[in-house]
């Protein structure tokens, strides 16, 4: 019995002298001696040494038949030629944890796919503890993020994601060739992003030919600086959204002039008619959103010109796409809305970035949204994450695939 335990449990330099079962409190105490087959040696230089005692350590395991497993360990407390004590390292546990490497990585495991809280609940511990556990297996595990040993970047984006909605931000940088998150840093300012651009190497950062972002200055001004090659190319989706807000504003001002009762109920419930492409329409939304068009000239102009917008992204060339835009902002001005207006002064302020978009293979972030989304899942499954750095890690670990079963770490997922 006590061999078949020590093949399951299998903790190298130990061997295991007994086992006790306590059925009231449902635990399981292995009692394990040193095994004087292994050679001691000096935790730091490797080399043999003297030892001066054994001390005795109590470390939780993975659960075994659903009760739980304490390994009460015994490990060689070291002299040196120094006369130093130090106390011999082992695979199984780490110094000062009081829980076993593979317990460690499996509450780790568990934490890519459940709230801290649930794990918590199921093992009886501590909400703290748990994050700490997946805290420290994340970088032990995880690689660096070393943007000197980047290589082979073409074209990168950049973006902000907060910890909490409209709180304390971090700038996260994907290689958009491959869809890679290579980069995260707490703070949102250009010093925060040039501490990534300055850690390339110089073949590196000459080989950058194009910066997606959205229109931040920031940004702008940390890749104008450091990156002389680049290009920036101002995305679609945060264009189409800007515009998207206006029309937000201007039907809420719309339905708030409207004097009579007829004309409020018909402005009513159509920010949804205005904002989606009229091909996914129904026959009744579509009736309803030409009555709307109809009654309300003002509507009718902003409407027509976001189809128009959208238009601008289907040119082939730079230039193609520079002149329909020009094309775009003239008939803007020519409505006399003022909002409409600006932001037609906001698109020729940035129309070079905007207009890059062709040049580039119709470069999107699409990527950066889709890992955005998976930050923004993250952050509600974790109800806010007070610890930056540990945010940091999760946000790493979104871009590491999962390779083997977190219950059987032998079996590599299909």
């Amino acid at each position: 019995m006590t061999q078949l335990l020590s093949q399951l449990v299998s903790i190298q330099g130990q061997k295991i002298h007994s086992v006790e079962v306590d059925e009231s409190t449902q635990i399981i105490d292995v009692y394990c001696r040193r095994d004087r087959r292994f050679k001691v040696v000096d935790p730091e230089s490797q080399e043999p040494c003297t030892v001066n005692t054994y001390v005795s350590r109590t470390v939780y395991d993975l659960p075994i038949s659903g009760k739980c497993c304490r390994i009460h360990i015994q490990l060689a407390q070291v002299r040196t030629t120094q006369g130093e004590r130090r106390i011999e390292s082992c695979e199984f546990v780490e110094k000062g944890v009081r829980y076993s490497r593979r317990f460690c990585e499996q509450i780790s495991g568990l934490c890519r796919h459940m709230p801290i809280s649930v794990i918590a609940r199921h093992y009886g511990l501590r909400w703290e503890t748990i994050k700490n556990i997946d805290k420290a297996s994340l970088n032990r595990l995880l690689p660096p993020s070393e943007p000197s040993k980047l290589r082979g970047l073409k074209r990168i984006g950049v973006d902000e994601v907060a910890k909490a909605k409209g709180h304390d931000y971090m700038t996260v940088v994907y290689d958009m060739d491959n869809g890679q998150l290579i980069w995260v840093e707490h703070g949102r300012t250009h010093h925060v992003l040039e501490s990534f651009l300055t850690q390339l190497s110089e073949e590196t950062a000459k080989g950058i030919q194009a910066v997606a972002m959205d229109m931040g200055k920031a940004y702008q001004k940390a890749v104008r600086e450091n990156l002389p090659n680049a290009d920036i190319v101002f995305d679609r989706f945060h264009v189409v959204q800007q515009y998207s807000q206006l029309i937000r504003r201007e039907r809420s001002y719309e339905f708030k002039k409207a004097l009579h009762r007829n004309d409020k109920a018909l402005i009513k419930g159509s920010l949804y008619l205005l904002l989606k492409n009229p091909e996914k329409l129904s026959e009744n939304q579509t009736d309803k959103l030409k009555r709307l068009l109809h009654a309300n000239r003002h509507l009718n102009e902003i409407y027509v010109l976001k189809e128009q917008l959208k238009s601008i992204w289907k040119a082939a060339t730079y230039r193609r796409m520079l002149y329909r835009l020009d094309a775009w902002c003239q008939l803007a001005n020519a409505t006399r809305i003022l909002s409409v207006q600006s932001f037609a002064s906001m698109l020729q302020e940035h129309k070079e970035g905007i207009c890059n978009f062709a040049k580039y293979d119709k470069l999107t972030s699409a990527i950066i949204e889709a890992g955005n989304v998976s930050i923004g899942l993250l952050r509600r499954r974790a109800r806010g994450i007070r610890d930056t750095e540990y945010f940091k890690l999760k946000i790493k670990q979104l871009s590491v695939p999962e390779v083997y079963s977190t219950f059987y770490p032998s079996v590599k997922l299909m």
